[in-house]
Formats: C-alpha cells, sequence, structure tokens
C-alpha cells in the first residue's frame, strides 16, 4: 500500500489527486474510494492506496482514509 496525502479534489467532477509520499501525483476517482464518501474528503487528508496503471497513467484505486 502506498500513503499519502490528498493535494487537490475536484467536486464538481468526482475526481482528485493524492501527493505520494515519493512525491508523485496520482490521479483517483471517487468510485475508487472504500469507506469514505467523497464530499467527506478534504485536502491535506492522510490516505492509503494502491495504484493501478491506466491509459492516461498512474491511477489509485481502494483509496482509505488514514485514521
Amino acid at each position: 500500500m502506498h500513503k499519502g496525502k490528498i493535494k487537490k479534489l475536484v467536486r464538481e467532477r468526482g475526481f482528485g489527486f493524492i501527493s505520494d509520499t515519493d512525491g508523485r501525483e496520482v490521479f483517483f476517482h471517487q468510485s475508487s474510494l472504500v469507506d469514505v464518501q467523497f464530499d467527506a474528503l478534504n485536502e491535506e487528508q492522510e490516505v492509503e492506496f494502491e495504484v493501478e496503471k491506466s491509459p492516461k497513467g498512474p491511477r489509485a484505486v481502494n483509496v482509505r482514509v488514514i485514521k
């Protein structure tokens, strides 16, 4: 599992970006969230996630908030 912080949320479109601990930025979609609603997320919130390849680059899946 990777760890990082939510860098940016695009609420009206249902996606955002996570800043990974290694410095890269990873896209995520609200459908990739586990046990949390998209509207409950905040920028700078710590999360853990897995990364998969997509046609547009790396994408975060199984995104969970670290409590």
